[in-house]
């Protein structure tokens, strides 16, 4: 899992990944409290969806206190490249230039401090 090829979360396995990253191993008390921030969801829910997760190698399940912990299996940075690249692939028939103009075409405004981060980006590539 760890390469990142099979990697194909569902968007409230990515939810509960997400509270996994920023939070670092935490109990299904804590990932349902959190959700729960967002919209309404069942405790037994979030446990059942964990499980799978189990199942599938995202996360992993620490049963040595009467509280099972869980930790992201998956990383964070490798997650987001993998989904983005099927996004872009399924969207824009693989073109990153694609996404960049509607994404930047589609803002109202881009600040000085974003439009100075993908210069440097730009020159970055530019360089390799």
């Amino acid at each position: 899992m760890g390469q990142g090829h099979s990697i194909k979360p569902t968007e409230s396995e990515l939810e509960i990944l997400q509270i996994l990253w920023e939070n670092g191993p935490s109990s299904v008390r804590f990932v349902n409290d959190q959700l729960n921030e967002i919209r309404e969801v069942g405790y037994t829910t979030t446990l059942k969806i964990m499980q799978i997760m189990v199942e599938k190698k995202m996360v992993e399940r620490d049963t040595n206190s009467r509280t099972h912990i869980y930790s992201a299996l998956v990383n964070e940075k490798t997650t987001q490249q993998h989904l983005l690249k099927r996004f872009v692939d399924a969207t824009f028939r693989g073109s990153a230039m694609k996404l960049v103009v509607q994404a930047l075409g589609g803002q109202p405004e881009v600040s000085e401090e974003e439009l100075a981060e993908i210069k440097a980006l730009i020159k970055k590539i530019e360089n390799k």
